[in-house]
């Protein structure tokens, strides 16, 4: 395919500076957050460092979003979560075609905890975070199951993808049971989220120093919200399939179809 950026370099050098911008802010907001939430952490009590620390990465990451919106030609429409402001508990199950995922869930439904990779977790730039807010690790899958159900119990809303990483042969991956696991645990239903990116921007196979096609497009939408499962291996691949409905056809290897194209062929 030819690149159709060929003949415009400085679009391509405003590409290239818009990643530089973007990358850099989210770096630069989670520095400046790392030495407070180090200390608050271990200061706290879990009733009031927990809370802090989800209301301080949805505003953080809200911020962040603008900053995307405003310099960095990304488009973004989340409006239909905030149906879920009010909707307590729930498994939100979304798939994951790109590092920004959890971002943009977490900027909008507030009380929302996130199962993390066990790496995110221990890193330098996003664990101390992590750590405030009670994410959970999901290297241990009893302690996982466990720690999601008493988030549940609080009312809180669960953040999991569960393809268990992001997206390799798109629309989605096989699903694994845990979020059918812990919804049936718990009695809580699943919402599934839809999440459609015009390109597969930081995807699986998309490097993260790789400069952006832009305007980069991003829409959540709200799924099937499912009853919590009995079989969680049934429930598993009725979820795959519900994916693949609604999110069309596998993307070509090297570009998405824009997210528009692909939410009228749904009509």
């Amino acid at each position: 395919m030819t690149d159709s950026r060929a003949g415009k370099p400085l679009w391509g050098a405003y590409e290239c500076l818009a990643m530089a911008l973007g990358l850099g802010t989210l770096a630069l907001g989670c520095l400046i957050w790392l030495p407070f939430a180090m200390l608050l952490h271990p200061l706290l009590p879990r009733r009031i460092g927990q809370p802090l620390g989800r209301f301080v990465a949805r505003i953080g990451f809200r911020g962040y979003l603008g900053v995307l919106s405003a310099l960095c030609a990304c488009r973004f429409d989340l409006d239909e979560l905030d149906q879920l402001r009010d909707a307590g508990p729930l498994v939100l199950a979304a798939n994951h075609p790109s590092l920004l995922d959890a971002v943009l869930v977490l900027a909008r439904v507030p009380n929302t905890v996130c199962v993390m990779k066990a790496d995110l977790m221990d890193n330098l730039l996003f664990g101390a975070a992590a750590r405030l807010a009670r994410f959970i690790r999901n290297d241990a899958p009893l302690a996982m199951t466990l720690d999601a159900g008493e988030e549940l119990d609080r009312g809180a809303r669960l953040l999991i993808f569960p393809e268990g990483t992001r997206t390799t042969a798109f629309p989605v991956d096989p699903c694994l049971a845990t979020a059918g696991l812990i919804a049936r645990r718990s009695q809580v239903p699943v919402q599934a989220l839809l999440i459609e990116f015009s390109t597969p921007y930081l995807g699986k196979h998309w490097p993260l120093f790789r400069r952006p096609t832009l305007p980069l497009r991003c829409r959540i939408r709200l799924g099937r919200r499912f009853n919590p499962p009995q079989d969680v291996a049934a429930f598993a691949a009725e979820l795959e399939s519900h994916f693949r409905a609604e999110l069309g056809p596998p993307w070509p290897s090297t570009v998405a179809r824009p997210a528009c194209s692909r939410a009228r062929n749904a009509h």
